[in-house]
């Protein structure tokens, strides 16, 4: 993030998910600063049945092919931690990924593994979506982490269901951030796509929401690819980074009211679910 009050959340870093060199090298030039390759799938259909998510099937030749496409930051999501994560790492790192993100973290001693595997060689990044990781994110938070980010799917799934967004606006992604924030490391939730898209909450509203908890970092969510069809993305990707520098400049009154209104939304849904 900018320095300076002004600055705050001005600019925000932008990962896509991407496994294939021309939409990667597109997206990137366009002004994102990455890309995210996806290799957890392990128990992920068992997990997320029945819930509206998607489980890529990113391979070891995508990563190789994203790397060799563009010089923006690349991002591979592993399997959650088993004895294999070792090894995915060693392969990950040697396709060329600047980051490993592990998902599904639930204690320190799982981090400090994948620390250990990483070995300097590239950073490392936690998924905080289990109830376990947010009870205990002070703990993972002391880690040299090169990023933490909030997975409300499967913290909905692991808190056993309610509306999507509820973690945003009941205080557990603030505390979070907070913790982060607090040990300089970066920090990110939810997804982004054009301002004037976004379903079942409108993406303004999430855009607010990171502003105000100054996050550094998202993903374009997978609706993305779908709103930019022949749309150009060198005009699409700076709107995004300029809605989000507007609600960084929002008056304090505006903030508030943003943030109402996203939990008057996330009750409409709470309403919907329990028709």
């Amino acid at each position: 993030m900018g320095e300076g009050v002004d600055d705050r959340v001005a600019y925000i870093n932008l990962f896509a998910f991407a496994n294939s060199a021309a939409p990667a090298r597109a997206v990137v030039g366009a002004g994102a600063t990455g890309v995210v390759v996806d290799w957890e799938r392990r128990g992920k259909r068992c997990r997320q049945a029945g819930v509206d998510t998607q489980i890529n099937a990113d391979t070891h030749d995508d990563l190789a092919a994203v790397r060799a496409a563009q010089a923006g930051v690349v991002l591979c999501r592993v399997n959650r931690w088993s004895q294999r994560t070792p090894a995915e790492i060693d392969l990950a790192v040697s396709l060329g990924a600047d980051e490993v993100l592990l998902p599904m973290v639930r204690r320190p001693e799982e981090v400090d593994g994948a620390l250990d595997a990483v070995a300097g060689r590239c950073g490392l990044g936690i998924l905080v979506e289990t109830t376990d990781a947010v009870r205990r994110v002070d703990a993972l938070v002391e880690r040299p982490l090169s990023r933490v980010y909030v997975g409300l799917n499967d913290l909905m799934i692991d808190r056993g269901g309610g509306p999507l967004f509820l973690a945003l606006v009941d205080g557990t992604v603030d505390r979070v951030a907070a913790a982060s924030r607090g040990a300089a490391i970066p920090f990110g939730v939810a997804g982004l796509t054009v301002p004037e898209a976004g379903r079942p909450v409108p993406c303004r509203l999430v855009v607010g929401a990171l502003a105000r908890l100054e996050a550094s970092f998202t993903f374009l969510r997978r609706s993305f690819w779908a709103d930019t069809t022949g749309r150009d993305l060198a005009v699409e990707v700076p709107r995004i980074l300029a809605s989000v520098g507007q609600a960084a400049r929002r008056a304090p009154a505006r903030v508030d009211a943003d943030h109402a209104a996203l939990a008057a939304a996330v009750d409409l849904l709470s309403e919907d679910q329990a028709v």
